[in-house]
């Protein structure tokens, strides 16, 4: 299993009048842990794009436990699902010190090669590679 994990600190911008996250700033604590996650791969964005592809989004999904709160500090983690015909990661957001899970989701990711913009069918030869060398390593 290959994986990463961020810690996040909730800060005062991020939460509503009843002091929690509200509830769009969990898309960006995902990234911030897929980023981690893509680092540990040796391929962030800028590899991507130097790479010859693009990985947008195209599906995500979220699912709210307990909400996260002004301060808390949480564990989110990226976990790679699959790789082979697109970039599947799942999400888990904890509470650092207890390990209550507060949410949990998706995303989805497809290859586009960014000469044609056409997606592909097949995960990039380049991906496969990467992942093969974090196996390799026992992640």
């Amino acid at each position: 299993m290959i994986y990463a994990d961020a810690k996040v600190k909730v800060p005062f911008h991020d939460i509503d009048i009843m002091e929690i996250a509200w509830h769009g700033h969990y898309v960006k604590y995902f990234e911030i842990a897929r980023c981690e996650l893509l680092d540990k791969l040796d391929y962030d964005h800028r590899r991507m794009r130097e790479s010859g592809y693009a990985w947008p989004v195209i599906d995500m999904h979220l699912r709210y436990a307990k909400p996260a709160r002004y301060n808390q500090v949480l564990n989110v983690r990226a976990v790679l699902k699959e790789w082979e015909n697109r970039l599947k990661i799942d999400y888990l957001i904890t509470d650092d010190v207890t390990g209550e899970r507060l949410t949990r989701g998706h995303t989805v990711q497809v290859a586009l090669d960014t000469s044609s913009w056409e997606m592909c069918f097949a995960s990039p030869q380049v991906l496969l590679d990467k992942v093969a060398r974090v196996e390799g390593e026992g992640s």
